[in-house]
């Protein structure tokens, strides 16, 4: 009997890329059961239902926040196979559990997944550096295989806009829902393919450039000497382009750190903070001291802050942050 699969990714550049890898590679069986969501849909596992014999390929989601799904699936004789590059936490010693982690900062999961199946789909991998902010692994793995620069510029567009669709509130918030993405950017062995052919590209391009209109008169909220902080507002323009313009912010002013609250519908707040290579204070580390924080070592965020809290909440980033990086 064959095998039954099952894979949860994260709805980002990253998580896509890597999964179009392992599809391609045939890693994947063709019927495999797909689990996403928006960027901060982290607790991916608690959704996946699998039985004895089956497997669960996991890609671009913090082993911290889904442990205890990890250890029910163990439990009842599922197979994981883990691809990420956030805080992991300690990791099952089990048989069944078979890990590619890797939290170095010049990393993402889609390079993690290239270098296991050793450069076959190297250019899915380099989209998804760009979109992940890590122009320069994803430039070294562009020079690697001698790609040319209009192909680098088509595979960095690429990137950001796979991860500007994967931001917002809800999958309302969306252009597309990551799995139906998924299934249009399955047929294109070569992603500039989906670049040069598909509408959904089109739709993708269209959306960014209008809410990047919006956010334009964007000025700093709170500032400091080490760190900028913004505001966006309660509208689905706003959350959906949070992710990249938090990048585009870091990089302007690349010795603070960048931090940016978008408005919840529901009053509260999401953060979403950069920092320098050489900040005092890691990103993930930071965030990971609030209830729904994570991230890795340069870029991270906070799921949800109190709108009561908000307050003590600058206080504390401008503390954490008080000179510019060297």
């Amino acid at each position: 009997m064959k095998m039954l699969d099952h894979c949860a990714f994260n709805g980002d550049a990253d998580g896509l890329c890597a999964l179009q890898q392992l599809r391609l590679a045939g890693e994947l069986d063709a019927a495999v059961r797909l689990v996403s969501g928006v960027k901060r849909d982290i607790g991916l596992l608690q959704r996946v239902q699998a039985g004895a014999g089956e497997r669960v390929t996991v890609l671009d989601i913090a082993h911290e926040q889904n442990r205890s799904d990890v250890a029910r699936l163990l439990e009842v004789g599922v197979r994981i196979r883990y691809f990420d590059h956030h805080f992991a936490g300690a990791l099952p010693q089990h048989p069944g559990f078979e890990s590619f982690i890797d939290t170095a900062a010049d990393v993402c999961t889609s390079l993690l997944v290239d270098r296991f199946l050793e450069g076959r789909f190297h250019r899915w991998a380099v989209a998804a550096a760009f979109g992940d902010g890590m122009p320069g692994p994803a430039r070294a793995l562009a020079a690697r295989h001698g790609l040319g620069e209009e192909d680098i510029g088509g595979l960095e567009e690429l990137g950001l806009l796979l991860n500007y669709n994967a931001y917002g509130e809800s999958l309302a918030d969306l252009h597309f829902d990551p799995v139906l993405l998924a299934a249009k950017l399955l047929p294109y062995d070569d992603p500039l393919g989906f670049v040069r052919d598909s509408l959904s590209f089109v739709r993708l391009r269209e959306g960014y450039a209008a809410d990047m209109a919006a956010a334009a008169s964007l000025d700093p909220w709170q500032a400091g000497a080490g760190a900028l902080l913004y505001r966006l507002p309660a509208e689905p323009w706003a959350r959906r382009v949070s992710g990249v313009l938090a990048n585009q912010l870091a990089a302007r002013d690349p010795q603070r750190a960048l931090g940016l609250l978008s408005a919840r519908a529901d009053g509260d707040w999401t953060f979403s903070l950069r920092v320098p290579a050489t900040a005092s204070l890691e990103a993930d580390a930071f965030c990971r001291s609030f209830a729904t924080g994570g991230g890795r070592k340069r870029a991270a965020g906070i799921n949800r802050l109190a709108a009561e809290d908000l307050q003590d909440f600058v206080g504390q980033f401008l503390q954490a942050y008080p000179h510019a990086a060297l």
